[in-house]
């Protein structure tokens, strides 16, 4: 369910037909549904909503949560409404780790002069990374130096900048039905710390290592509820270990050009559960 005045343009409705061909051969059929019409508002007599293309939440948060809130039980919501609101701000972060999921250290609150100065200190680090903790796409999202100007940012997520986005790159692991798809390494062009696409990011398709694997598993078994399908960014810490960077389970990328079996088996996945 795209928002209204999506942007994404081609590279978007080329996913949406794969999604679409898969579902269509197991006797499903896909319709756009902005998600910022309302809870439940079916237009076309749909058996559930998915939303794993529900684009933008991050510009319209309090629409966005309002929604979720407002969902009504007797409709199917793909993942549900439950998961996606705990997903929405990335304090989710900080739950996981006290269910004992290694976690990139991270600071929550409003960032300013005062308060990123003392993330520094605490982090002992050279550079930080600052965003909203609803964001998406790199969405206001800036890396900063000890001394650096820093724009008043309430509800922000503070984190030390991981040298290894450009060099092993974030590790990304794609789930459908809580079952290991495919893994993506994705990395920044040297210099930057934004992994996508547009920002001179390289993706590849890897095999993980079993340690890796297993570490990403954990943070599946560890969401709140199960999910349809979720995708998991590990990222290497200066000791060596693997942390959670991020857990996506509203609108990720599961990045079918690298793995044409994924709308099949989201689609199979989705038609066990009606």
């Amino acid at each position: 369910m795209p928002a209204a005045g999506s942007e994404y343009g081609a590279a978007a409705r080329q996913i949406l037909d794969q999604y679409r061909q898969a579902f269509t051969a197991r006797g499903m059929t896909l319709t756009a549904r902005p998600w910022d019409l309302g809870p439940g508002v079916s237009q076309n007599g749909g058996e559930a909503t998915l939303a794993l293309f529900a684009w933008g939440y991050h510009l319209d948060v309090a629409r966005w949560e309002a929604m979720l809130a407002a969902w009504p039980a007797e409709r199917p919501l793909f993942n549900g409404a439950r998961l996606l609101a705990w997903n929405t701000r990335k304090t989710y972060l900080l739950e996981l780790e006290a269910a004992g999921i290694p976690i990139v250290p991270s600071w929550f609150g409003r960032a300013d002069q005062a308060s990123v100065a003392a993330a520094f200190e605490a982090f002992g680090a050279d550079e930080l990374v600052v965003k909203p903790q609803v964001s998406g796409g790199s969405y206001r999202t800036v890396r900063v130096r000890s001394g650096d100007p820093v724009a008043p940012l309430d509800d922000a997520i503070v984190q030390p900048f991981m040298p290894a986005v450009s060099g092993e790159g974030e590790l990304s692991f794609l789930f459908v039905g809580g079952v290991f798809s495919h893994a993506v390494r994705k990395v920044a062009k040297p210099g930057d710390f934004r992994i996508q696409p547009q920002f001179g990011g390289v993706f590849s398709r890897f095999e993980p290592e079993t340690g890796q694997l297993r570490l990403a598993e954990r943070v599946i078994a560890a969401l709140p509820v199960p999910s349809l399908y979720a995708r998991v960014d590990l990222l290497r810490l200066p000791d060596g270990n693997l942390a959670l960077m991020e857990l996506e389970a509203i609108e990720p990328d599961l990045y079918p050009h690298m793995a044409p079996e994924l709308p099949a088996r989201l689609a199979e996945a989705m038609r066990a559960l009606l």
